[in-house]
């Protein structure tokens, strides 16, 4: 069943003609008012008949909770088969949506069933609070509402929260927090961030810089790129794949989208509860991927493995993964529907070869943050059943990060992991953006029907790591962005100079000085170097502000004393100096601060005038 609830100020709705399967309703039900109403627009679909009492039990269970949250007076089921492509029969959906109705009034609500079958208008107004729009999907799963309902846990079915440094752990509140980025990490996790309403910096950014902006013709968090913003994300792709390749990752490509009549899909996909694009054909249920945990798992499933080839790595990267994030939470480049994941998984014997293999992808995350010149703070998480086994290793591998970490401990497995640690990057306001994770998944195996033969020739489920070495491509650039942000404060903000767009530009004072320009940029240009000419008729001092303000690094002027040869006077970004260089030396200077990192050319004409202005 999926549900849409909405919190109105008032819902008026009248009948106009019914369809062929309309139930029959008196003439007082062919038009309403309800004021301060939660409107549940509810469409039953086929799965909900299998078994239809705990489905209704879940859905009465969710509503009244909402219902108690918002404060309103009146509950209205409004049927509503838009929300689904796979819809129950109609007598099965009638009485679902009866046994609702009938099951919220004995708590106590005030319902009100909107008729099933009809041709109706309507009109609502939303009253727009940070409860007012939710979606939830409800499944036949039994809820044990004591253990789901955070607030009805007693304290020792709550994480507990700790600082790990050094082979000890610290109470949060007593630790001396030398890292202020730390201490908003661990205000955050506690819940005691309050949020400041501002927009996060790097939104405008994005834009100013012509990276990418939002697509009002798509669903909200969907997002186009320009051509400066596509090379950076393909640059950041080549980069993860490089990363994961000389560790001896395999490269995959797997579907979009899978079956939701598959039980190993239906059980992980239900972790992720109403955050799932579902679509449908007339025989099928279909969801589009979240990860590429689905397609990866079934590679693998399919695939004949022993002991000799464990460990082993299958990766991809997802173009895209999507999540159906709240409407309210969707921001810029840091919380997306649409968006692009390295995904890697490897395949381990045991819990023992998990953790080692763990360790290893540990340097990788940190490796990530080096080459990007971004701070992660980093949260070790881990069941309490787990720390207790494996307390030596939870201590060692927070250790490897060389810093404190935030340590939570959970009362009991409730993912597919079991112990995980993620790397967040600090925005400008304070927040966390989660970037890289490592995963030792004890479930998946199993549930995929994942085997290798052992040494005794036996089949065996073994444990699997989800790994994604930076985090979303769209939420590096988020902290890159968010990076120059706080950096702006101290120094002059800028990418890391493999990722700038343009890593020289040239600009000729006046015409006679275009083809000394030319000349210079082709011998830079053969280099493997990004380099273009604003050749535009602006004067010198606005092209040498425009050239700052696409955060260029390096900005040679060209005037008639460059048209003899020599050294040229090269604006340096960084230190905000000029200095006397022969090319040369600025190519091999901007080869050494690129070593080892991919390069593409630029996706632009090279003379700004033949620029299109997105």
């Amino acid at each position: 069943m999926r549900i849409l609830l909405i919190h109105s100020d008032y819902l008026k709705y009248k009948t106009k003609s019914k369809t062929r399967i309309a139930e029959k309703i008196e003439d007082n039900k062919k038009e309403g008012v309800y004021e301060n109403a939660l409107v549940v627009f509810t469409a039953v679909e086929k799965e909900d008949e299998v078994d239809m009492e705990t489905v209704v039990e879940n859905a009465i269970n969710e509503i009244n909770d909402v219902f108690g949250k918002v404060g309103a007076k009146t509950v209205a089921i409004y049927p509503y088969a838009h929300l689904s492509s796979s819809l129950s029969t109609p007598d099965a959906a009638k009485k679902i949506l009866t046994n609702m109705e009938i099951g919220l009034e004995k708590l106590g609500l005030n319902v009100k069933r909107v008729p099933f079958g009809w041709y109706k208008s309507f009109e609502i107004s939303c009253k727009g609070h940070p409860l007012s729009e939710l979606s939830r999907t409800i499944t036949a799963e039994k809820v044990d509402k004591e253990v789901s309902d955070d607030d009805k846990k007693s304290e020792s079915e709550k994480s507990v929260f700790y600082i790990l440094t050094g082979g000890e752990i610290i109470d949060v509140d007593e630790f001396n927090y030398e890292e202020n980025d730390l201490k908003k990490l661990v205000d955050y996790e506690l819940g005691r961030l309050e949020s400041s309403g501002e927009e996060p910096p790097h939104v405008k950014l994005m834009r100013e810089k012509k990276l990418a902006d939002y697509e009002p013709s798509a669903d909200i968090g969907h997002l186009r790129w320009y051509p400066k913003g596509r090379l950076i994300r393909d640059l950041l792709s080549e980069y993860v794949y490089n990363l994961v390749t000389e560790r001896g990752a395999m490269p995959v490509e797997t579907p979009i989208m899978y079956d939701l009549s598959d039980d190993a899909i239906r059980v992980h996909a239900e972790k992720f509860g109403e955050r799932q694009y579902r679509m449908g054909t007339k025989n099928k249920q279909l969801m589009l991927r979240y990860a590429c945990c689905f397609g990866a798992f079934r590679v693998l499933s399919d695939s004949f493995l022993t002991w000799k080839n464990l460990p082993i790595g299958i990766y991809e990267l997802s173009t895209y993964s999507f999540r159906l994030e709240k409407k309210g939470e969707v921001v810029g480049l840091k919380r997306l529907r649409g968006f692009t994941m390295p995904d890697l998984h490897t395949v381990c014997a045991d819990i023992n070869q998990s953790m080692k293999e763990f360790d290893g992808q540990i340097a990788m995350c940190k490796q990530t943050g080096i080459d990007l010149g971004v701070n992660y703070e980093v949260i070790m998480r881990a069941t309490k059943s787990f720390l207790e086994e494996n307390k030596d290793w939870v201590y060692s591998a927070s250790d490897k990060i060389g810093k404190p970490v935030l340590l939570e401990i959970l009362p009991e497995r409730k993912h597919y992991w079991n112990a995980k640690m993620d790397f967040a990057a600090i925005d400008y306001l304070g927040r966390p953006i989660e970037n890289p994770t490592i995963q030792i998944d004890v479930e998946s195996g199993e549930r995929f029907g994942i085997t290798y033969i052992n040494q005794e020739e036996e089949e065996i489920n073994p444990i699997i790591i989800h790994c994604s070495p930076t985090g979303s491509i769209e939420r590096v650039i988020c902290s890159l962005l968010e990076k120059s942000a706080v950096d702006k404060k101290e120094k002059p903000p800028m990418l890391p100079i493999w990722l700038t767009p343009t890593q020289v530009r040239i600009i000729p004072i006046a015409e006679r000085h275009i083809e000394r320009s030319e000349e210079l940029a082709k011998q830079i240009r053969d280099q493997n170097i990004r380099v273009d000419i604003d050749d535009r008729h602006e004067t010198v001092g606005k092209k040498i502000r425009n050239a700052g303000g696409e955060w260029a690094p390096y900005v040679i002027v060209i005037g008639d004393r460059e048209l003899e040869g020599g050294a040229l006077t090269v604006n340096i970004r960084e230190t905000n100096k000029k200095i006397l260089m022969e090319i040369d030396d600025l190519v091999n200077k901007i080869h050494e601060e690129t070593v080892g990192m991919p390069f593409r050319k630029l996706p632009l004409p090279i003379k700004l005038a033949n620029r299109v202005s997105f």
